[in-house]
């Protein structure tokens, strides 16, 4: 998994930059660092890494406007690394397409976990031979999911940008159709992590689900939310 893995830093810190670099290094990874947004688009044109670790407090363009921009350009995850930890830092780094998000200071082995987990929850195929008739085409709507390529596409066949974790919460409602799950299930499913009230990330990411989805985003049909229970998935005809 790790022969060839690329990670870039983001970081203008470069005592942090050595660090994670000589830290994540020494586990395998090819890593590089960054002091801006200015050496990270040169990198880019160089070539895209397997991930980036992204600071949030960066000088000039900062990690958030950084997040949403590799999120629109390039299908790669994003953790985000703040001084500030927050919830509400935290709902705005995920709201802008981060994959996870961790406060400074933070504990080494805590990143390499949170690397691994990512990393792998972006590889992995969807188990649809675990699951029994399921299609590899699933109807949402308007809509299409390619489970086997982790695709959406609309009416007209054109592809919808989907993250990782949009794909993976779009595949736990195809496994489960018409089944209230929680927001702690949903988390377990797709993070493999428990739900606390301070978490909107399920929330935060199914709303941009509808967008993509519902043809009226504020009245779903597809993804309901079910109250003081969770959401629940309604495929239709």
């Amino acid at each position: 998994m790790k022969e060839g893995v690329q990670i870039l830093v983001v970081d203008d810190d470069g005592e942090v930059r050595q660090l994670l670099e000589d830290y994540l290094g020494g586990h395998g990874y090819r890593v590089r660092g960054c002091a801006d947004s200015r050496e990270l688009r040169q990198v880019l044109q160089a070539g895209v890494p397997d991930l980036v670790l992204l600071d949030v407090g960066l000088p000039g363009e900062d990690g958030l406007s950084l997040a949403r921009f590799l999120r629109e350009h390039h299908d790669l995850p994003v953790i985000m690394i703040s001084g500030a930890g927050s919830p509400l830092d935290r709902i705005i780094g995920l709201e802008v397409g981060a994959d996870d998000y961790l406060g400074k200071p933070f504990d080494l082995r805590e990143l390499l976990a949170r690397v691994k987990t990512v990393l792998r929850r972006y590889r992995r195929a969807p188990p649809v031979a675990e699951v029994e008739d399921l299609q590899r085409y699933l109807q949402l709507g308007r809509c299409r999911l390619d489970l086997e390529r982790r695709q959406l596409f609309d009416g007209q066949g054109a592809e919808i940008p989907l993250t990782a974790m949009e794909f993976d919460l779009l595949q736990a409602f195809a496994q489960r159709p018409n089944r209230p799950l929680s927001r702690d299930q949903l988390l377990n499913l797709t993070q493999h992590r428990d739900w606390n009230p301070f978490d909107r990330s399920i929330d935060i990411r199914i709303a941009r689900l509808r967008r993509k989805l519902e043809p009226d985003p504020d009245k779903p049909q597809i993804i309901r939310t079910l109250r003081g229970v969770g959401y629940m998935f309604v495929p239709g005809d």
